[in-house]
């Protein structure tokens, strides 16, 4: 099964509320959070107050992504907001087993996640350890970016390499994704979608959701 993943950074905060209900309706079973530092990449996004207020009016999965330095200063208070997954990226952390056995220690699911520049056979000794990696098809830090054409390649191989030794990991991917290529990001092994303005913008939420989830009953 695929799962679209709205992704928060988006929406329009001056009605926030509506249009994550929006999206739950339309059919779109998790929400991306983007936490972000200024430090590991040069945005600034929102916290554990955010994501407390917005989890008393969403059932769907809280899929929340730190692009933060040392994300085990953290995993606690994200937990405490409302997180039912956390992805750290293993480029931001000295001790990455120690961060997901921090993660699963509060019974929240754990990712991991690796920028376009790092091989992907960095990350391969952590992947029987999590339930997801999440796969950056832009340079982590903006919304709005164009997919890296050279992430459906990394895809495969994650895939690959999960499929040969029989690991239960989901393939996520963020960046770029839209209407004209959630196919070729399907087809190269993804399960989890991360979209921003595929789904915020017009021509609306609903039609948008809609219009993946359409693209999904053609591969499921």
């Amino acid at each position: 099964m695929y799962v679209l993943a709205p992704s928060l950074l988006a929406a329009d905060f001056s009605i926030l509320g509506q249009q994550i209900k929006e999206t739950e309706k339309a059919g779109a079973e998790y929400l991306h959070i983007d936490v972000m530092d200024g430090i590991f990449v040069p945005s600034i996004s929102f916290g554990m107050p955010l994501i407390q207020s917005i989890r008393k009016s969403s059932k769907q999965f809280f899929d929340v992504h730190l692009m933060i330095v040392d994300p085990e200063r953290y995993i606690d208070e994200f937990v405490k907001c409302g997180a039912d997954g956390i992805t750290f990226h293993l480029e931001a952390t000295k001790d990455p087993k120690k961060v997901i056995d921090q993660i699963h220690a509060f019974d929240v699911q754990a990712g991991i996640s690796i920028k376009p520049g790092t091989p992907v056979e960095a990350v391969y000794p952590y992947l029987p350890d999590v339930e997801m990696v999440l796969m950056m098809s832009v340079e982590p830090g903006f919304g709005g970016q164009a997919y890296i054409p050279e992430s459906t390649a990394r895809i495969q191989q994650i895939k690959d390499y999960i499929n040969d030794n029989h690991l239960s990991v989901k393939v996520e991917v963020d960046g770029g994704i839209g209407k004209g290529n959630i196919r070729e990001v399907i087809e190269a092994g993804a399960d989890i979608f991360v979209a921003g303005s595929a789904v915020f913008k017009a021509p609306g939420i609903e039609e948008n959701v809609s219009d993946f989830i359409q693209i999904f009953h053609e591969y499921e």
